[in-house]
């Protein structure tokens, strides 16, 4: 390509890695595989399936639950359509349920699979936007059904009696992106699977009738019989395998996984195989480190530290950079906000350069309504968008084909999230180019200068916790609002009887000789995504015309009054946010500054489940309760940062009760430092933006806390804690890679070359003090104190797990 030569006249790039092209290695269509379904997928370009869609498909065929886990563009989708398409094509009555973690990527395969015209295959997708008159079509007709989790929990498990046909006729769940499904959201879904196992093979599955047509088909269809008089093979006699307890095969697709056994073995509550040889082709891949310029005469809170240009906009530069040229590109950005102004900077460059070019970029993000979505699909699939600026929302296997480049603002948190995003360049065997720009943080600041630590490492574990009792217990109570539970369902959600009396003891499940009735007349609440609450309604007060939605948990922080509220590439003031009627009112403005909440942290420790004592210093695993309070927000001017004044605001406090990692440190270790306040505050900083390096997950999914004497340990704490109710898995992987975490923490701080810190290295974007105190080189002293003392590698959590709360009916 022509870009990346231009872009290193530049000086930003700080690595240039490239990957080789690869050969692709083909196999042979299985002879169980209707004639008709070959020719279709030889008529749309598939000459052969790849070796490892092979495997994988026969596993399926065969009664086994199997994940395949291979790079992105490897052809996933046709592993699953094999098996699947070929049970509902060969049997009437035979289902399939596809479930995608995002609305956009079952349209993306609803499209797939409607563009083959296969008679017989009736596909449709059933969400939360789909009619109720669609829905009674779908029950009664469509063999296969793609959805998503959230409909599956709230609407075709509770209706399971309606849902009877489907389920009774299951033969193969599909959970695609099944990497996408960790923290808390992974735990609830592991559990939504394990209710939809226990419903299917209550019903037993296959209808007798379908068994019955199933032993006495043994002759081609008429359709077969006319491809075979044409020359086609013969297919082999043969009808799919049940899985061992009588229910549906599942097939998982998954990203690279560093445990894809483990994890898809945790998410649907039994044992999988597992494909991981690639054998598809893939085109070359340059991949290069970018690190924003620093910014002339800029200070970092007024200690002349270095702050560079915001990454957001280095990267609308960028995209602009690449429409100019023609290069069709996607830019993942990690917030609704940052994909806006990424998209309007682009936008505004382009303008400038040559009118109506802005035309060709556009933002995509969740909370846009079903039809400015649909909408962008389509015209990013169609070529009208040269460049979109997106969140994760992109990130999942939608097809767009002829995409040439990703830019990344910012690390995503994880390095399969990385490969993932910058699998979507270069599909179907092109070459691709992916750019990385760091945001001015430890992490990204870390990893352009230590590109081992991205390039030469191998891809996380998917981390979630489906024991977590915040998660498991209002489960239990919508798992016996659907139908009573019994002693004989306890192991499939891995409860203890105990857990079950506690409900009772609260009156969430009523104890009878049968089983735990729930005998409620509403069903339990479960926020799945742990979005706090109903999302919050974007009205235009003016005309009162709906403009998007918001997430409950980011309306403290970005739709508070006065707040800054962008939505593709327009700008609003809030002026005014009722939490109780889930409403935000905006009117159109165009500031010339950014807002950013500030809030107060409360931390109580509950109880210690884990601890290491090491000299003077002491590690613990545990549960603490968190109260936290949006108190206030600053005004910060767009092109220079600058803070143009803090106003109050009046919010309720909220309250999480989680699971944290923290150290303690005696004070004969510490006492000759000169600020200690400032230091452990600073590497709190670090710490935490260091945290995804070892686990799967982001900033923003964690908190933190440092004081210099913490009420509850009477020493020098620091605490990092999962900003999730009763944790998603993150706290004890801290614990279990303390050494390793705090190591890459000590070489970030120590390495970056400001005098008293700066945003590289220990200033947080989401410190509610101001980043106040801070003592860069404390921060390392203590960082040396903690690994002088633990031991490395360090032990292994040995979690106990807290009373479940008693769900709200």
């Amino acid at each position: 390509m022509d870009l990346l030569p231009y872009w290193l006249e530049r000086d930003q790039v700080t690595h240039v890695e490239r990957l080789p092209a690869r050969a692709g290695r083909a196999g042979a269509w299985p002879d169980w595989v209707p004639a008709a379904l070959v020719g279709t997928l030889r008529d749309s370009g598939i000459a052969a399936p790849w070796e490892h869609q092979v495997e994988a498909a026969e596993l399926a065929w065969g009664g086994t639950d199997v994940v395949i886990s291979t790079g992105t563009g490897s052809g996933k989708s046709l592993a699953y359509q094999l098996p699947a398409l070929s049970a509902v094509l060969t049997q009437p009555r035979a289902r399939v349920l596809y479930l995608a973690p995002t609305k956009a990527l079952a349209a993306d395969q609803h499209r797939a699979l409607t563009g083959l015209n296969l008679p017989g295959l009736r596909a449709a997708v059933c969400d939360g936007d789909t009619p109720r008159e669609e829905r009674d079509w779908i029950r009664q007709h469509a063999n296969v059904v793609l959805t998503n989790p959230d409909l599956l929990h709230h609407s075709l498990l509770p209706g399971h009696q309606r849902w009877s046909g489907v389920l009774r006729n299951l033969h193969y769940v599909i959970v695609d992106e099944a990497h996408s499904y960790r923290g808390v959201f992974g735990a609830h879904v592991a559990h939504i699977l394990r209710r939809l196992r226990r419903l299917t093979e209550k019903k037993g599955t296959l209808d007798p009738r379908l068994r019955d047509e199933q032993q006495l088909r043994t002759s081609p269809s008429a359709e077969e019989g006319r491809l075979l008089d044409a020359g086609s093979r013969a297919p082999r006699v043969g009808r799919p395998a049940r899985s061992a307890g009588g229910g549906p095969v599942f097939l998982l697709a998954s990203a690279t996984s560093g445990d894809p056994v483990g994890s898809a073995s945790k998410l649907i509550g039994r044992p999988v195989r597992a494909v991981t040889e690639d054998a598809a082709p893939r085109g070359s891949m340059t991949f290069a480190l970018w690190e924003p310029p620093e910014l002339p005469g800029a200070d970092g809170n007024g200690d002349a530290a270095p702050v560079r240009r915001s990454a957001l906009r280095e990267t609308g530069d960028l995209l602009a950079d690449a429409v100019v040229q023609g290069v069709r590109t996607l830019a993942f950005v990690p917030s609704r906000r940052g994909a806006e102004v990424v998209a309007a900077h682009a936008r505004a460059a382009l303008e400038e350069a040559q009118p109506g070019l802005g035309r060709q970029v556009a933002a995509y993000r969740a909370g846009y309504l079903r039809e400015e979505r649909r909408t962008l699909e389509q015209q990013l699939t169609d070529g009208t968008l040269t460049g979109v600026a997106t969140t994760s929302a992109l990130e999942l296997g939608i097809d767009v084909t002829g995409l040439d480049a990703v830019l990344l603002a910012g690390y995503p948190g994880t390095r399969a999230a990385v490969w993932q995003r910058a699998g979507r360049a270069g599909r179907a065997g092109r070459d691709g180019l992916c750019v990385l720009v760091a945001r001015d943080d430890p992490l990204d600041t870390y990893l352009v200068h230590h590109p081992q630590a991205l390039f030469g490492k191998a891809v996380e574990a998917t981390v979630f916790d489906p024991a977590n009792p915040y998660v498991l217990a209002p489960h239990l109570c919508t798992a016996a609002a659907e139908q009573p539970l019994t002693e004989a369902d306890l192991p499939l959600f891995g409860a203890d009887p105990a857990l079950l009396d506690e409900l009772v003891a609260t009156g969430a499940l009523r104890r009878r000789p049968t089983g735990w009735y729930w005998t409620h007349p509403q069903r339990p609440e479960i926020d799945l995504r742990g979005t706090g609450g109903p999302p919050i309604a974007v009205i235009e007060a003016s005309t009162g015309r709906l403009i998007g939605t918001a997430d409950a948990t980011a309306a403290h922080h970005h739709l508070h009054a006065g707040a800054v509220y962008t939505h593709q590439g327009r700008t609003y003031v809030v002026q005014a946010l009722d939490l109780a009627d889930a409403v935000a009112l905006v009117e159109a403005e165009s500031p010339p500054y950014s807002t950013h909440a500030r809030d107060t942290i409360d931390l109580r420790v509950l109880e210690v489940r884990s601890q290491v004592d090491a000299g003077g210093v002491r590690l613990f695993l545990g549960e603490v309760e968190v109260t936290s309070q949006v108190v206030s927000f600053q005004r910060r001017r767009m092109d220079s940062g600058e803070i143009l004044g803090t106003w109050p605001l009046e919010l309720p406090t909220r309250t999480l009760r989680t699971v944290a990692v923290w150290a303690t440190l005696a004070e004969f270790l510490v006492g000759e430092l000169e600020d200690l306040p400032g230091s452990l505050h600073a590497a709190e900083h670090a710490a935490i933006g260091l945290l995804p390096l070892v686990a799967s997950c982001d900033r923003w999914d964690i908190g933190g806390l440092s004081t210099a004497r913490h009420a509850d340990t009477d020493l020098p704490t620091i605490f990092v804690y999962d900003g999730h109710p009763g944790g998603a898995g993150f706290a004890e992987r801290a614990y279990g890679m303390a050494a390793e975490w705090l190591g890459a923490t000590r070489t970030a701080v120590a390495e970056c070359p400001c005098d008293h810190g700066c945003p590289s290295c220990v200033q947080s974007p989401k410190c509610g003090n101001g980043n106040n105190p801070l003592d860069k080189p404390g921060a390392v002293t203590i960082l040396d104190t903690l690994l002088t003392h633990l031991p490395s590698p360090s032990p292994a959590p040995a979690p106990a797990p807290a009373p479940a709360p008693a769900p709200a009916a």
